[in-house]
C-alpha cells in the first residue's frame, strides 16, 4: 500500500529546506536540498511510510545543522519515531566530527544491528550518495575524490563496508541498486587507473 502523506510531511520539507538553506552539496554547488528529496522519493518508492519518508528529509539534519539541539527540535516537532531514524541515519551529533574512519567504523558496526526504519533510510541515503558520485566522476574524473574526507580508496571501503552491513541486516531492492552503482564506479575507477 502507498504511503498517505499528511500535512506533517510538508512541514517536515519546509522544516528540512529551512534547515540546510545555505548547505550545498560537496563540489557541485547543487542546493542540498535536492539530496533530501531524492532520499525520501527512494524510500517512498522502496515502500516506506511517512515517517520513513520524513526520516529521509531529516536524516543529515542532526549531524550538519546541530547536533544533539537539533535532535530534540525533530523529536518535539515528529515524534519519537522520526528522531530513532534519524539519530540512527547520523554517525556524529558533535562538532567538531570526530574522525572519519572512526565515525565511519561505529556507523557501520551500529547499522548492523539498525531497525529496518533505518536501513531503508540509510540505504536510500548511501544510494543516492553513490549516484551522484558516479555522475561526478564521469563528469571530473580523479578529481572527485578530493571532495571526500576518505578519498578514493576510503569512500570505495565504505560503500562496500555500507553493502556488506545492509546485507547482513536484511536484503531489499535499494541494496542491490548500491551494489549495481558502486560495481560501475569502481570499474571506471580500474578502467582510468594507469597500467602498472
Amino acid at each position: 500500500m502507498a504511503a498517505v502523506l499528511t500535512e506533517r510531511f510538508y512541514t517536515a520539507l519546509d522544516y528540512a529546506a529551512r534547515l540546510h538553506a545555505a548547505q550545498t552539496r560537496k563540489g557541485s554547488g547543487v542546493p542540498y536540498v535536492s539530496h533530501l528529496l531524492a532520499v525520501a522519493g527512494l524510500v517512498l518508492d522502496h515502500g516506506g511510510d511517512e515517517d520513513e519518508a520524513i526520516a529521509a528529509l531529516l536524516h543529515d539534519a542532526v549531524e550538519d545543522q546541530g547536533g544533539a539541539a537539533t535532535a530534540a527540535e525533530i523529536r518535539r516537532r515528529f515524534g519519537d519515531r522520526v528522531a530513532d531514524i534519524v539519530e540512527g541515519c547520523s554517525d556524529t551529533d558533535v562538532t567538531p566530527k570526530p574522525p572519519w574512519r572512526a565515525r565511519k567504523e561505529a556507523y557501520l558496526a551500529h547499522l548492523r544491528a539498525a531497525s529496518p526504519s533505518v536501513l531503508l533510510v540509510s540505504a536510500a541515503d548511501k544510494l543516492h550518495n553513490a549516484r551522484s558520485m558516479l555522475h561526478e566522476y564521469r563528469n571530473t574524473g580523479e578529481e572527485v575524490w578530493a571532495r571526500f574526507n576518505g578519498g578514493r580508496e576510503g569512500t570505495l571501503w565504505y560503500f562496500r563496508e555500507v553493502i556488506a552491513a545492509l546485507r547482513a541486516a536484511g536484503d531489499n531492492a535499494i541494496v542491490g541498486d548500491l551494489e549495481g552503482i558502486v560495481n560501475e564506479l569502481e570499474s571506471l575507477v580500474r578502467r582510468a587507473a594507469p597500467a602498472e
